[in-house]
């Protein structure tokens, strides 16, 4: 609690928190779609006119359904916050690029209604809107959100063609110029923007490297080839791996807020993703182990919350 001595010397008592930053919710989530600018370029430049519609179209019905939304229930308007925008466009770059446009739109309207405003609005919903649309589309659309053949790429992605024991090549899975989803396949473009983000202190290194690091060790450990280096840094470059740990692992609502419970929710993350891929009957599993993570953030937090100021031991030279 906040006590400040006014002019009249009296005492005026304030609940916490006492420490306010410059930034705003706006300015953050216009950090992070500059952010995510370099991986849509890169994936409308790599997958044609289609993928910029299917951008456009979802990160449109995403705003409108946030728009909507408030309009309806006579709240205030929350699209000019730009998390809407966020949500569609993350979206969108988890989307095959030949999908069809209704795709988009459903998934935009999922993940604000159902997953987003439902549930109060910007920081009361339990899982990343994002992935709860991809794997509510995932579920429901099945063939047409694991075909990844388009005017640009035919055949399968690398991570099904290293599952079925073929070679892929690391520079077409670094540069991007490879199947996948819209903003999944360049690894240069993704991290150009976490840089961005890390410079500009919208997200630390806690979650992705303890994300990255553990889900390395794993498949050293548990992928059956020992101490591949090729193979290894193909499972990382591999899929929307990069783009989950840097751009939706990172969440501030659905992450844990205690630093010990950020390294432990990146351990999870990892080890998660791990058995998905290893174990599972797809090739991915990074959006269903951010949506599991997200699930146990509460119980994280409460494990490593840190003891309250005087509760734990005593102080040094106390009287006994």
């Amino acid at each position: 609690m906040e006590v400040v001595i006014v002019e009249d010397n009296k005492f005026r008592v304030s609940s916490n928190p006492h420490v306010r930053a410059g930034d705003t919710t706006a300015r953050i989530m216009q950090y992070v779609l500059i952010a995510l600018l370099p991986a849509t370029i890169f994936g409308v430049f790599n997958f044609g006119l289609h993928a910029l519609w299917l951008v456009a179209v979802t990160v449109a019905s995403a705003v409108l359904s946030e728009y909507l939304f408030d309009r309806g229930m006579k709240r205030k308007n929350t699209v000019t916050d730009f998390s809407a925008a966020v949500t569609g466009l993350l979206l969108a770059l988890n989307l095959p690029p030949a999908a069809p446009l209704w795709i988009g739109v459903i998934g935009g309207v999922f993940a604000i209604i159902v997953v987003k405003m439902l549930f109060g609005g910007l920081g009361q919903n339990f899982m990343n809107p994002a992935l709860g649309a991809r794997c509510f589309l995932l579920i429901s659309f099945t063939s047409i959100m694991t075909s990844f053949d388009c005017d640009a790429y035919t055949g399968a992605t690398p991570l099904a063609a290293i599952r079925a024991g073929e070679q892929v090549g690391l520079s077409d899975m670094v540069l991007g110029t490879m199947a996948g989803t819209i903003g999944e396949t360049s690894v240069i473009a993704i991290l150009i923007g976490a840089v961005f983000l890390l410079v500009m202190r919208v997200i630390d290194l806690r979650v992705p490297a303890s994300y990255l690091i553990s889900f390395a060790l794993f498949i050293l450990l548990f992928g059956g080839r020992g101490f591949d280096v090729q193979y290894i840094v193909s499972q990382l470059a591999g899929g929307g791996l990069m783009l989950g740990a840097f751009f939706m692992a990172t969440d501030y609502v659905t992450r844990p807020i205690t630093a010990r419970g950020q390294y432990v929710y990146g351990v999870f993350l990892g080890i998660m993703t791990g058995i998905f891929r290893l174990f599972g009957a797809s090739a991915e599993g990074v959006s269903y182990a951010i949506i599991l993570g997200n699930l146990l953030v509460p119980l994280i937090e409460q494990f490593t919350r840190p003891a309250a100021f005087g509760k734990k031991g005593t102080r040094k030279g106390a009287a006994k």
